[in-house]
């Protein structure tokens, strides 16, 4: 497989793109919307479901805010998949475990599939397409989580 990118190299970037989609994870949990913002190319698309769908990074950025409406959550990402199509350029499939909890204290625990196409740029590995996709909805079942921190809801301020 990719023998002139060789074996090293490749394995190499498939450590940077699964970082890349754990770190999706990590700064939405965060809402650190600038870090998640950086993840993608400026002209990416992403498809959140048939109401949400950002069309390039200053869109994401405004699209992602929406998720001020939960008190925390807990991103999981597992089982990345990755199918190089070249040197510069995979396909991702991972799956997600996320729970959100409401401000007034209600969970819900969802799972699904993040369907990723991967680009190089000068600053590494982005997401330039991203379709979400729900695979299972318990708003019953409840897990623990560790407590992190977020930064600051800009609204408040």
């Amino acid at each position: 497989m990719r023998a002139e990118h060789g074996i090293l190299a490749e394995l190499r970037d498939r450590q940077e793109i699964t970082v890349l989609v754990y770190e999706y994870c990590r700064a939405l949990d965060a809402m650190d919307l600038d870090a998640l913002v950086a993840l993608f190319t400026p002209d990416c698309v992403v498809d959140y479901g048939p109401q949400i769908r950002s069309e390039g990074a200053t869109a994401l950025h405004r699209d992602l805010a929406r998720m001020w409406r939960w008190a925390r959550t807990s991103h999981h990402s597992g089982a990345v998949q990755i199918k190089f199509d070249d040197v510069d350029s995979a396909v991702v499939c991972s799956s997600v475990l996320a729970w959100h909890e409401s401000p007034d204290g209600s969970t819900a625990t969802m799972m699904g599939q993040y369907h990723d196409r991967v680009r190089r740029t000068t600053d590494g590995w982005r997401i330039a397409t991203r379709r979400q996709v729900l695979t299972g909805n318990d708003a019953g079942f409840t897990v623990a989580i560790n407590p992190f921190e977020r930064r600051p809801d800009p609204r408040l301020t």
